[in-house]
């Protein structure tokens, strides 16, 4: 069924997609400009380690706060206070060498990168409810300006170090600008009705569809920041790949994201969801066990480029699950954002810890694990919304 938008919402749309590549941009800044803040500023592993740190527990801190603050004072100011720490935060990394005010700056980035998340998802399932298509559009749009920045950083330093701080002031730029189009954006259908605060807010915790949805997030993004954390560690400790190949295989696995988002947010004006994502999870443990098996640079390419394209569309799918859940329920997609979010922050974790007893390919190995526990929580959750789609018709 098509969706026909007003010319308010259609600025909501084109304004979310927008700032969501800036919000790609702002993820992937920060362990790209690493190395190059931590030799400016004189810091060591373990403090550049902190500020990587900051910056995912941040993240993870307003994707409830910012969602919890909107119910108090409005959508609008909140994401106006939390995305202003984009463009203070890349300020004062810029201008300042001071440790705790730098400490102070990586909390803010992740801080901005949670809202923007929140904010978006939830003007996207507004829109459109349960449309996997307009949400899949939305994260191609984050893998756009992740796949950009390592370019714009290697373009900017050009073979110089010193030259970072363009870089930083370019992301600077680009906090003022998404500052702006969320003052700008329209705020059609987004006002929470003060009878609903208190009314309803707390309902989705009795919605089976809720858990379904946020377990498989939960366990695919424990997949997902274990991979990408831990892979060009993986492959230059094993030896499987030069380091300069081992480097290279990030930015395949971004293009491949980016592809496969925008196939997915293509075939799901045609495909049925509940299909879609099953075969998008079978694929994604299929590869990864060419991944992790294979011994050879074609293979290890063919396993990376499978396992990207593959999980590029589960995240945004899942959501559209959880669209008319989210529009019932105002608080109901910070919770599960929230909840989801410790899967990426304790993976990564997890697969040092066996790596460092075990060495790092059985750290890598356990990846499928959890893997696979997604791939049944996937099964359930299509199972029941087919289920509970059949007994509301």
């Amino acid at each position: 069924m098509n969706i026909e938008f007003t010319k308010e919402k259609k600025k909501q749309l084109v304004i979310c997609y927008i700032v969501f590549i800036c919000n790609g941009m702002l993820a992937l800044s920060i362990g790209s400009l690493m190395p190059f803040v931590s030799e400016a500023r004189g810091l060591d592993y373990v403090m550049a380690g902190m500020m990587v740190s900051l910056h995912s527990v941040g993240n993870f801190l307003s994707s409830f706060f910012a969602g919890a603050l909107a119910e108090k004072i409005g959508r609008k100011r909140s994401i106006l206070i939390f995305n202003a720490m984009f463009a203070i935060s890349y300020a004062m990394i810029l201008l300042t060498g001071n440790l705790p005010l730098l400490v102070v700056a990586f909390f803010m980035t992740g801080l901005a990168r949670g809202a923007t998340s929140n904010f978006c998802n939830t003007v996207i399932n507004n829109l459109a409810p349960g449309k996997a298509g307009i949400i899949n559009g939305l994260h191609a749009m984050f893998s756009v300006g992740a796949f950009l920045f390592p370019i714009l950083l290697m373009v900017m330093t050009n073979g110089n170090a010193g030259n970072w701080m363009y870089a930083s002031l370019f992301m600077m730029v680009m906090g003022i600008v998404s500052w702006t189009l969320y003052f700008f954006i329209p705020m059609e259908g987004l006002t929470i009705p003060k009878k609903e605060k208190a009314a309803a807010n707390y309902g989705f915790f009795q919605e089976p569809l809720f858990y379904l949805v946020f377990a498989t997030l939960f366990f695919y993004l424990c997949a997902e920041q274990g991979v990408i954390g831990w892979l060009v560690t993986y492959f230059k400790d094993t030896g499987l790949l030069s380091p300069s190949l081992a480097q290279l295989m990030a930015s395949v696995q971004w293009i491949m994201i980016l592809a496969g988002r925008l196939t997915t947010a293509g075939l799901s004006t045609k495909v049925r969801k509940d299909r879609l994502l099953p075969v998008m999870s079978v694929g994604l443990v299929v590869f990864f066990v060419i991944l992790i098996l294979s011994k050879t640079p074609g293979m290890i390419v063919l396993g990376m480029m499978g396992f990207g394209f593959s999980m590029a569309g589960i995240y945004p799918t899942t959501v559209s699950f959880a669209g008319k859940l989210i529009q019932k329920y105002s608080l109901a997609w910070s919770f599960i954002l929230t909840f989801a979010s410790l899967g990426s922050i304790l993976m990564p974790s997890v697969i040092g810890k066996i790596a460092k007893v075990s060495g790092i390919a059985m750290g890598m190995s356990s990846v499928g694990v959890v893997i696979a526990v997604d791939l049944i929580f996937v099964l359930l959750l299509t199972g029941y919304s087919r289920k509970r789609e059949g007994t509301e018709k």
